[in-house]
């Protein structure tokens, strides 16, 4: 059994900051009387410029983790009262947000991935350089935890997450590795995986730049959050919500969330007309435009200053 540490942080503040912040304010066009929703509020980066720029405006933020809405309050209350926090996951947006009555928004915000205090936290099992017990999740109140998936799931849907949610061209030997260990003992924390999977891929994979066990950490993430599928139900009723040129920005850190983004913003701009009908395209009324035809990407002088921000990928749509 591992040790637990007291975290590290409960007594630091939250060091954030906000990936492609000029690019989604931009996208927004935040209006001073506006609606707005940050489905991922974390350090609160985003959520507090949006809400510097409201004066009879709303933001409603959704969180689920318990320490950065108290870090989130604090740090939005210093700037105005127009704020809600949520502390449910963004899955639930059309439902909360209807049953505080709101229908309709003006903007909503999705900045997906690992919160940076979420992986700075040792204690939290996303990291694959620091040893914890085996955890990821982001809602620390759900029973199912990494350790639950590493130790208990079929050795073929162990390989199938780890190909497919983190796209490892090494997942069979990898899973088939997992198993042996873990039939001799439960592998109970993140030092011990990453010990397994180093053994299970060939030693030139090894020497890569990037670590061996990211696209195994990050595929069993994604598997104990769902996140996936959150994301899309979520982005599906997100533009449901959007009130007439209302726009969503979704920044995505993940090829297969983007690839979901991309599929949901296509569906919704097409006008799904059959081709062979008498209808000339300028007469066809479209509910939806994308507003930057081409993925928005960090610009190299904020490479330089955040480096998590270098798979980062900003897609904007509006409703019209």
């Amino acid at each position: 059994m591992i040790r637990q540490r007291p975290s590290t942080m409960i007594k630091t503040e939250i060091i954030h900051i906000p990936v492609l912040l000029n690019e989604v304010m931009t996208g927004l066009t935040v209006k001073e009387d506006g609606i707005y929703v940050d489905c991922t509020m974390g350090g609160a980066g985003h959520a507090s410029i949006i809400l510097e720029k409201l004066t009879n405006g709303k933001l409603y933020c959704f969180e689920q983790d318990d320490y950065a809405i108290n870090e989130g309050r604090e740090r939005l209350a210093k700037i105005s009262n127009n704020f809600t926090i949520i502390p449910d996951n963004f899955v639930n947006i059309k439902e909360q947000l209807n049953s505080l009555g709101v229908y309709k928004v003006d903007g909503i915000l999705y900045d997906l991935g690992v919160s940076s205090f979420q992986l700075d936290d040792r204690d939290r099992g996303f990291s694959y350089h620091e040893e914890a017990r085996l955890d990821m999740r982001m809602n620390q109140n759900q029973a199912l935890t990494a350790y639950d998936v590493v130790n208990e799931y079929p050795v073929e849907e162990l390989r199938r997450i780890i190909f497919e949610y983190g796209e490892e061209k090494y997942a069979t030997s990898i899973a088939k590795k997992i198993d042996y260990f873990r039939k001799v003992k439960p592998i109970e924390t993140t030092t011990e995986l990453v010990r397994i999977v180093t053994q299970a891929v060939p030693a030139h994979y090894r020497r890569k730049a990037t670590h061996p066990a990211r696209k195994t950490f990050q595929a069993i993430r994604i598997a104990v959050n769902d996140e996936l599928n959150v994301f899309e139900r979520s982005l599906r009723d997100a533009l449901d919500l959007l009130d007439t040129n209302g726009r969503c920005c979704v920044i995505t850190f993940h090829s297969l969330e983007d690839r979901i983004c991309k599929e949901v913003f296509k569906e919704a701009t097409e006008d799904n007309m059959p081709k062979d009908l008498p209808v000339e395209d300028y007469k066809i009324k479209k509910e939806f435009a994308l507003v930057n035809k081409k993925v928005i990407t960090p610009s190299p002088e904020e490479l330089e200053t955040n480096i998590r921000s270098r798979s980062a990928k900003l897609r904007i749509i509006q409703k019209l």
